[in-house]
């Protein structure tokens, strides 16, 4: 039986790859229920101390706060209005927390629908990966009015180590986070062309990322990304961190949000040719580092090739 303690209910709907490490995590301060569709899923989350149920309505019953884990913003049209929708069983006054990317034009209309039946939303998109979501260490943007902020705080406070309030309104989250994901995604690009011009170039690439990431080339993503990147390279099992079709459906975002902008973005629009290269190429479910396969199908060091790798 999952362990009781004080404070608000939590119900965390979507137990995947970032929704289990932060039901985990919230379990360790609060009561935690939770919902996937998969009951392997579900299974592991009761083995974390999660109490899990078979259906997203009963898991919401009775909670105060409602953390949404999902993939897209049909994802959440479906979990909070769809023909098992939870947003009608939700009682007034509760808070639902909207932790993943769906971009901007999905919140205006989700946040009247949900306020007409008395119930808040709180926009916080989150950043950091599943190890830093179980450490409780990830950075979380928030576009919430005042009074839902302070409902949501004691979730917010257990998995964020940077909580950004960027906004006083749902969709303030989600155009920080597309801003955050225009970066990510380029950065990740930039991290496999230059790993894959490494090797092309003779270089050994552990010494050359090693170096890399000391000098004024360094970056998270390329730390992060780097040592999957050329485990990816090597056609080895990868673990699937963060999938490649995460970041088709993010760059997507972006640049929706840069056209309605009327801003000019050729690096992201470039950034985003690949991870849809990558997708066309069946590695839609394989860890975003398997983007160097798209630019270099295999190794290929030259014969000959440059001595040791040097920072600048």
């Amino acid at each position: 039986m999952a362990e009781q303690h004080a404070g608000p209910v939590v119900t965390v709907l979507g137990l995947g790859a970032m929704g289990l490490p932060m039901a985990t995590r919230l379990a360790s301060g609060l009561s935690v229920r939770g919902f996937d569709l998969h009951e392997n899923r579900r299974i592991l989350a009761a083995g974390a101390g999660v109490q899990v149920f078979a259906s997203a309505r009963e898991a919401v019953s009775g909670a105060e706060l409602v953390l949404l884990a999902v993939r897209n913003g049909e994802q959440l049209e479906d979990v909070l209005f769809g023909i098992s929708g939870v947003a009608e069983v939700l009682a007034a006054g509760s808070v639902v927390i909207l932790t993943s990317t769906v971009g901007m034009d999905a919140i205006p209309q989700t946040a009247r629908r949900l306020s007409v039946l008395g119930i808040e939303l709180v926009d916080a998109p989150l950043s950091g990966g599943p190890v830093r979501a179980l450490a409780g260490e990830l950075l979380i943007v928030v576009g919430a009015r005042a009074g839902a902020l302070a409902q949501a705080k004691p979730v917010l406070d257990l998995l964020a180590s940077t909580l950004s309030i960027v906004g006083d309104k749902p969709g303030d989250g989600q155009a920080l986070k597309t801003v955050n994901q225009l970066l990510c995604g380029v950065h990740i690009a930039a991290a496999a062309e230059a790993l894959a011009l490494a090797d092309a170039l003779g270089l050994d690439p552990v010494s050359t990322l090693a170096a890399l990431e000391l000098g004024a080339a360094g970056s998270f993503m390329l730390s992060n990304r780097g040592p999957r990147i050329l485990q990816a390279y090597d056609e080895a099992e990868v673990e699937v961190f963060s999938r490649l079709d995460i970041f088709v459906k993010d760059m997507g975002i972006v640049g929706t949000a840069t056209r309605a902008a009327g801003l000019p973005s050729p690096v992201a629009a470039a950034a985003e040719q690949l991870f849809l290269l990558g997708h066309a190429q069946g590695l839609g479910a394989a860890d975003d580092s398997a983007l160097i396969r798209v630019l270099a199908p295999s190794r290929r060091r030259s014969p000959g090739g440059a001595g040791p790798a040097t920072s600048r």
